[in-house]
């Protein structure tokens, strides 16, 4: 029972380490290996995951959740809320960032009113705010800052290439959610005071850890600052990390830089970006992430525009279409393990129809 349950619950991790494992057949491990991991994304995941589970421990998010239900009172216009909360802060702090610190918010909200019915639908739109809304800013996707600096691309230019489907992008998630019937919310259960203190220790490490992700900071500082930190405060924090996420990105990273060794997969993507660079990179996003797929066909394309939109739009799609939706699919599971398959149902019918719409409209622009 606990074999099975461990499968369960780690069915991406699992899937990613025989995704990793097969692409070793075909690239034996050398010394190339150690450029494959994207060692401040590790970090800053790291990071994130302690402080938000620190912040947990001292009641903060449950009592923000209990405030937006005060102040809103019915179920549209709280995740309305988290959804734009979402969009805002995943121009600012990145998109991973920003659903690892509102996921958790957006959680609370619906426990604490008794409206975890909710919670499928909620959690897939905050992963659309993240993915799309970040797409805006160079440092608001990982795929962006990379583009960005590689291409040299003019700021005003950036902007201007990726705000049309960004505008999109929010008239589709504002429409999906006012679909939601606006019934009213109350709050349940005793009340729980804030630990004041702690919360407010834990959100200076926070904000450390969003200077890390802004390369204000080293990253290497967070390996020291966090943990030595939390293990005179918030052991706890530091055991409720989920590893397993972590080794799911590192096993994701050894599947994507063998692919892109792989001549005859060098030699196949030179010709579909060729033809069709938008649609090429976004789907091939949906293969093997829109991250790894901006730094393998950048490779092969000069035409930055299209391969900016298209993996910025293949964010939407599969499971590992983006990263980010990897924390998002986690999270739900730590909560609702039992809906795994009906959360990836849904998942997938709203990301392919927001996929589907961006790819049109793009297309003809």
């Amino acid at each position: 029972m606990h074999i099975k349950s461990f499968l369960k619950n780690n069915i991406m991790m699992l899937t990613a380490f025989i995704a990793a494992a097969l692409t070793v057949l075909f690239v034996p491990v050398d010394r190339a290996y150690k450029g494959y991991f994207d060692y401040k994304t590790l970090t800053c995941l790291f990071c994130v995951l302690a402080v938000v589970c620190a912040l947990r421990d001292a009641n903060f998010f449950y009592v923000m959740a209990n405030r937006i239900v005060v102040r809103f009172r019915n179920v549209r216009a709280c995740i309305v809320v988290l959804v734009y909360i979402t969009f805002i802060g995943s121009m600012l702090i990145t998109n991973d960032t920003a659903l690892l610190t509102f996921l958790p918010l957006g959680y609370f909200v619906l426990k604490s009113a008794n409206k975890e019915e909710h919670l499928a639908f909620t959690f897939i739109m905050q992963n659309m705010a993240a993915n799309l809304g970040g797409m805006l800013t160079p440092f608001g996707n990982p795929q962006n800052l990379y583009l960005y600096t590689k291409f040299n691309i003019p700021t005003a230019e950036f902007v201007g290439i990726l705000l049309p489907p960004f505008i999109v992008s929010i008239l589709l998630i504002t429409v999906c959610c006012l679909f939601v019937k606006p019934t009213p919310m109350e709050l349940s259960g005793e009340k729980v005071e804030l630990k004041a203190r702690p919360t407010a220790f834990y959100l200076a490490l926070f904000l450390f850890s969003v200077a890390i992700v802004l390369r204000l900071i080293p990253f290497w500082a967070g390996l020291i600052v966090i943990p030595l930190a939390l293990i005179f405060t918030d052991r706890h924090a530091l055991k409720s990390v989920d590893y397993s996420l972590l080794l799911t990105f590192v096993f994701f990273f050894v599947f994507a830089g063998n692919m892109a060794r792989i001549d005859a997969v060098r030699d196949f993507f030179s010709m579909l970006m060729a033809k069709n660079a938008l649609l090429c990179s976004a789907l091939c996003s949906q293969v093997i992430s829109n991250v790894p797929s901006a730094i393998l066909l950048s490779r092969f394309t000069a035409n930055y525009a299209d391969l900016l939109v298209g993996v910025n739009i293949g964010g939407a799609g599969t499971l590992i279409a983006s990263l980010a939706s990897l924390i998002t699919y986690h999270e739900y599971l730590r909560h609702r393990p039992e809906d795994a398959k009906g959360f990836i149902i849904k998942f997938s019918i709203y990301n392919f129809s927001f996929l589907a719409i961006l790819l049109i409209f793009t297309s003809l622009i």
